[in-house]
């Protein structure tokens, strides 16, 4: 995770374009300035990072299954639950499945697992628009393929 840039995703573990689903790892780093204020002796993860976690696997997998044509905005948050503490170094799976996609929305649920115990959940709503600019849609490429993402659907790079 860099969390000083808000990447929050380290590797794609799967992808499966055909089932519509993905797994990626990411582990919590040991230090970040977020944790001297959450909480001072006991840092914990946010819960607004785990699930910003979960979208951001459950976006990439949406950029792949538009072939790098379309940007995923996260534009709503159901049913989140915080299962459990997530502490710095702690590694977390995370996974994302479409649930329904159509009219510029698309819809998945997503968990995190630590050591196959499930952390918290959510169903999370996305917003789909063209790129803005040819920059934009590098730099998502770029961030892409650091983390083993395909550049077009189907092949694994």
């Amino acid at each position: 995770m860099h969390l000083e840039y808000f990447q929050l995703i380290d590797r794609i573990a799967s992808l499966d374009l055909e089932g519509r689903s993905i797994k990626v790892e990411a582990e919590v780093p040991l230090t970040s300035t977020i944790f001297e204020g959450h909480f001072p002796g006991r840092p914990l993860m946010p819960g607004v990072l785990l699930i910003e976690a979960m979208a951001q696997a459950s976006g990439f997998l949406l950029i792949a299954s538009m072939n790098f044509e379309r940007m995923p905005f996260l534009a709503a948050v159901k049913d989140a639950k915080m299962r459990s503490f997530v502490q710095p170094g702690a590694k977390l799976e995370i996974a994302a499945k479409v649930t329904h996609e159509g009219s510029g929305f698309a819809m998945t649920i997503a968990e995190i697992t630590i050591a196959g115990k499930k952390t918290c959940n959510a169903s999370l709503t996305f917003s789909h628009v063209p790129f803005p600019n040819e920059e934009f849609r590098r730099h998502m490429a770029t961030v892409a393929k650091r983390i083993g993402l395909p550049q077009s659907a189907g092949t694994q790079d």
